[in-house]
């Protein structure tokens, strides 16, 4: 009975545009992370990683709602999320000048899921205040509010995809994008607090050094492989 007086409730349906809303500015970096990853299968494998990807990411970030406080006050967290988040990035775009053929050949749909499961961990951790305040304590709200967010990752990622075919600069993008929210996650963690509070600069300056480092890393790892590739003369 309770189930269906929540739907009677006007606050309810607030709530749920509240989180909606948050979802939509919040699925950018997840439908990134999702495209980079599934960019280089076969595309019937690259559909399956984009729907098993959105709806792990949305099943993440309820779970992690739920135990945000906790998760939020464990110092380093974010130090050590932000750093994986960096390594994701780096080697997301260290096969950038492979050719399509070469990128199918290397990447399988399960290192491809892995990749998404663990970014969407990482990613997930700085934005579960914003949507646990919206769903005020409702877990009905919370749980339909990310359920219908599943379709907005799915259609964000199966766009990137093609944009980065036709537009393979994308893929440089995407990964510094993935170093900025790495660098920001590194910033937000309970350690540097105070540093960052009396400190302005210092939560934008990690950020930036964060999409730096992944293109650096990214273009570094690449070329390492090259180099291995090259016949002995």
């Amino acid at each position: 009975m309770e189930f269906f007086q929540s739907f009677e409730n006007p606050e309810f349906w607030v709530g749920l545009l509240k989180i909606i809303w948050i979802n939509i500015l919040l699925s950018g970096d997840n439908a990134v992370v999702i495209a980079l990853a599934a960019r280089g299968l076969p595309p019937a494998q690259q559909k399956q990683a984009i729907m098993f990807g959105s709806g792990a990411a949305v099943v993440l970030r309820i779970g992690l709602t739920i135990i945000a406080a906790w998760l939020m006050a464990l110092q380093g967290l974010q130090i050590v999320g932000g750093i994986l988040l960096l390594w994701i990035g780096a080697q997301l775009l260290a096969n950038e000048e492979e050719n399509e053929g070469e990128a199918k050949e290397q990447t399988n749909l399960m290192t491809a899921i892995r990749t998404i499961l663990i970014a969407d961990v990482v990613m997930s951790l700085d934005n579960v205040i914003g949507v646990a305040a919206a769903a005020k304590g409702d877990q009905l709200l919370l749980i339909i509010g990310l359920a219908i967010s599943i379709p907005l990752v799915v259609f964000g990622s199966s766009m990137m995809i093609k944009l980065m075919e036709r537009y393979p600069f994308i893929i440089t993008l995407g990964a510094a994008l993935i170093g900025w929210v790495g660098g920001e996650t590194i910033a937000s963690d309970v350690f540097l607090k105070e540093f960052a509070s009396a400190n302005g600069w210092f939560h934008l300056t990690a950020a930036a050094a964060g999409a730096v480092i992944v293109i650096l890393w990214g273009r570094r790892m690449n070329a390492k492989t090259e180099n291995k590739e090259e016949p002995a003369p």
